[in-house]
C-alpha cells in the first residue's frame, strides 16, 4: 500500500518502573508494598500452563534477576515480559534485570521512539507486575494495602505513563479492586472522570475465585462501565490460567491455544444476559486473535435458536448471540491471516489491531509490514477501520487518534 494508516495498538504492555508504588503509597506502607530487589533465580518453570519461579537467597549461585516482592509473592522480571530486540532463538524462560531489557519497556520517551519505528501512533498498555487484570492485588491478604496499590497504579498510569510526556500517544488502561464490585465501580467512575475509557477485567473470573458473569454480583461494576462508556478489556491469561492439556504439557501447547480462554469467555458473556441489562456495555479480547470467532457465533446462534428452552437462557438472552456480538464485542489480533480472510463473518467494525510490544509474540518492528501482507485484499476504508478507526471510536480518542485526557 502506497500509504498505510498509522496504527493504534490496543494491546501493548508496560513494565512498571521500580518507583511506581514506592512513590505513591502512604509512608507506612512503602516498606511492605510492591518493591524491587535483585536476587538469584533458584528455579523457574512454565509447564502445564503454570509459571513457577523460585527466588534464591543472597549469595546463592545462579543467574540474577530483578524481583517484585509483595507479601508472600516473589515474581521476577523475565525475558518473556520484554523480548523485543532479541531473535526468537534468544527468547527463553529466564529472569532478567531492568538493565537487560529494552528501555522502551518502561520509559515513555524510549517507548514513543519505538512506536515511531513501528509505524504506531498510539497504544493502550496492559500491566505486568499487577498481571493482566490486577489479580496480584486481589490475591493479597491486606485489602487496605491492595486497594491503595490499585489506586497507586492507576494514578501512575494516568499521570505519568500517559502524562504530558506521552503527548496523547499512550492511552490509559486502569485496574479495579476485583474483590468488591462496589469498590470496583467507584474506581471506574474515579478514572472515567479524568478521561479513562478502558478497564482491565478477567476473561474467566471463577478461575480467580470470583463470581461469574451469569449472576448479578458484577452489576455495580458493569453499570459503572455502561454509564461512563468504559470498555471492559480482557487479556489472555487474565484468569491466571493459560489453556493447557496436562500438567506436563510444554508451554508450546498453551501458546498454541492462547485463544481458548477467549472462546470460553465469549460464550459466557453471550449467554449471560449482561448485554441486555447493560445496552451500552462493550468488551474487548486482547491478544485472542479472531479466526475462531465465526464458528463460535454460528454455534451460539444455533444453541440460542434450538436449545434455549432447556438451556437456561430463555427470557434472559433476548437476541441472537451474533447480534449481541456485533453490538458489544471486539476481537483483537496482531497476526491472523485466516481471520482476515473470513472478516465478513466477524464484522469489520468488531476488529482491532495490536502489536503486543514488548512481548515475545510481538510483531515489532514489522507490524506495518505484517498488516500490509495480511490486509492486501481489503479495501482501504476497511483497513483504516481495523488499524485505527474502530479504536478511535471505541476508546473516545480524538480524530487524530490521540488521548485527550
Amino acid at each position: 500500500m502506497a500509504s498505510f494508516p498509522k496504527i493504534i495498538s490496543v494491546d501493548d504492555h508496560t513494565v512498571e518502573p521500580a518507583h511506581v508504588w514506592r512513590d505513591r503509597l502512604p509512608a507506612k506502607f512503602r516498606d511492605v508494598g510492591p518493591r524491587i530487589v535483585r536476587a538469584p533465580v533458584k528455579e523457574m518453570t512454565f509447564v502445564g500452563g503454570r509459571f513457577a519461579p523460585v527466588m534464591g537467597a543472597t549469595g546463592d549461585e545462579g543467574p540474577v534477576a530483578d524481583w517484585w516482592i509483595y507479601e508472600d509473592l516473589h515474581r521476577p522480571l523475565t525475558r518473556l515480559d520484554t523480548a523485543v530486540g532479541y531473535s526468537r532463538d534468544e527468547v527463553r524462560l529466564e529472569g532478567i534485570t531492568y538493565d537487560e531489557m529494552r528501555p522502551g519497556s518502561y520509559s515513555v520517551p524510549e517507548r514513543l521512539a519505538d512506536m515511531d519505528r513501528n509505524h504506531v501512533q498510539s497504544a493502550l498498555c496492559f500491566p505486568t507486575f499487577p498481571r493482566f487484570c490486577g489479580q496480584t492485588f486481589a490475591e493479597a491478604k491486606d485489602r487496605e494495602l491492595g486497594l491503595l496499590g490499585v489506586r497507586a497504579y492507576n494514578d501512575w498510569m494516568v499521570e505519568e505513563w500517559c502524562g504530558p510526556d506521552a503527548r496523547g500517544r499512550l492511552i490509559p488502561l486502569t485496574l479495579v479492586p476485583l474483590w468488591d464490585a462496589d469498590l470496583a465501580a467507584a474506581e471506574v467512575r474515579r478514572n472515567a472522570a479524568r478521561g479513562v475509557r478502558a478497564v482491565c477485567f478477567s476473561e474467566i473470573p471463577p478461575h480467580l475465585g470470583l463470581p461469574s458473569v451469569h449472576g448479578d454480583a458484577w452489576d455495580p461494576f458493569l453499570r459503572a462501565c455502561d454509564e461512563t462508556g468504559t470498555v471492559v478489556a480482557m487479556h489472555i491469561g487474565s484468569s491466571s490460567r493459560m489453556p493447557s492439556t496436562s500438567a506436563d504439557a510444554p508451554a508450546a501447547v498453551g501458546s498454541t491455544l492462547t485463544f481458548a480462554n477467549c472462546c470460553f469467555s465469549l460464550a459466557d458473556w453471550l449467554m449471560s444476559g449482561v448485554f441486555d441489562r447493560f445496552p451500552g456495555l462493550r468488551v474487548m479480547y486482547a491478544e485472542g486473535q479472531i479466526g475462531w470467532i465465526p464458528y463460535i457465533l454460528e454455534r451460539a446462534d444455533a444453541v440460542w435458536e434450538e436449545n434455549r428452552g432447556w438451556g437456561g437462557i430463555d427470557g434472559k438472552v433476548l437476541r441472537p448471540p451474533s447480534e449481541l456480538f456485533a453490538a458489544h464485542v471486539y476481537g483483537c489480533f496482531f497476526d491472523d491471516a485466516f481471520g482476515l480472510r473470513n472478516l465478513d463473518a466477524i464484522g469489520a467494525g468488531n476488529v482491532l489491531y495490536e502489536t503486543d510490544y514488548p512481548h515475545s509474540d510481538s510483531t515489532w518492528p514489522r507490524s506495518r509490514e505484517v498488516a500490509e501482507e495480511q490486509m492486501g485484499h481489503l479495501a482501504p476504508d476497511v483497513v483504516e477501520r481495523i488499524v485505527r478507526g474502530n479504536a478511535i471510536e471505541l476508546l473516545g480518542l480524538t480524530e487524530e487518534g490521540l488521548w485527550a485526557g
